[in-house]
């Protein structure tokens, strides 16, 4: 049965795996066998990655260019498939958020977060389909978000890209089942990272908020999301795909505490 989630000589893409949740990802994927590929825009961020990964007995291979730019993608898929083999998971992991009021949000910003977090892993997803299907299969992860669901104040690209991730996940799942090739997403709950840090503080009205919204009564800590990933990643979910796997310790199942 444990074989089934192994990974051993699966060549795993992390998109933006340089820190955070999608090094955590990266990480799991590496214990479970797989040899990790990762890219940045900024070399000395895969330099620090390097480090962090050789830290922990893990050899990454690094590569810099644009998830938004088709044709620096292409190349960069091209380069990883002589250098390091071709690619059977992809996690589109890389992404940003502007915090924007709607009225004040221009449209270029808004572009510029669409362009990130749903272009992106198209392009990404399109570039790598090709190998996977003359392989005979693979695996493709989209980390989408609770905001592929709900909607909150100030996150307007970023909930349209999220939700607009959701349907591409669904519909390349659709058109690519018959190639062997799981497309499902994973949509964190609220997670403790260093950039959450100030928002955890104790006091801290939104960390109040989050806790009391949350039925786990916690924060998620990126080794929650690690399972999930191994899972979509690995032939135990072979039959699973066009599916968001939701890690949010029960918030889109609350409808929160009646007042009293």
């Amino acid at each position: 049965m444990l074989q089934q989630f192994s990974l051993k000589e699966k060549i795993a893409l992390v998109t933006g795996a340089t820190h955070g949740i999608g090094m955590a990802l990266a990480k799991a994927l590496a214990a479970a066998g797989a040899t990790i590929v990762f890219n940045d825009l900024v070399q000395e961020r895969i330099d620090n990655a390097l480090k962090e990964y050789k830290a922990a007995g893990i050899t990454a291979h690094g590569y810099i260019f644009d998830v938004t730019d088709e044709a620096a993608v292409t190349a960069g898929i091209a380069k990883i498939a002589k250098e390091v083999g071709v690619i059977d998971i992809l996690v589109n992991n890389a992404g940003i958020i502007k915090r924007i009021p709607a009225v004040e949000m221009s449209a270029a910003d808004f572009r510029q977060v669409i362009d990130i977090d749903l272009n992106g892993p198209f392009i990404m997803s399109k570039a790598v389909a090709p190998g996977m299907i003359k392989k005979g299969g693979g695996k493709i992860i989209n980390i989408c978000s609770m905001m592929s669901e709900l909607g909150r104040e100030t996150v307007s690209a970023y909930a349209a890209a999220k939700g607009g991730l959701k349907m591409l996940t669904k519909n390349l799942a659709v058109e690519w089942a018959e190639h062997n090739i799981q497309v499902n997403g994973i949509g964190p709950g609220y997670i403790a990272t260093a950039q959450t840090g100030p928002l955890r503080e104790d006091g801290h009205p939104f960390n109040t908020f989050i806790v009391g919204r949350t039925p786990a009564g916690r924060w998620g800590v990126p080794e929650d999301l690690q399972g999930p990933a191994v899972f979509l990643a690995s032939e135990a979910s072979n039959f699973v795909t066009g599916h968001v796997l939701y890690v949010d310790g029960g918030i889109l199942a609350y409808i929160g505490k009646q007042p009293k």
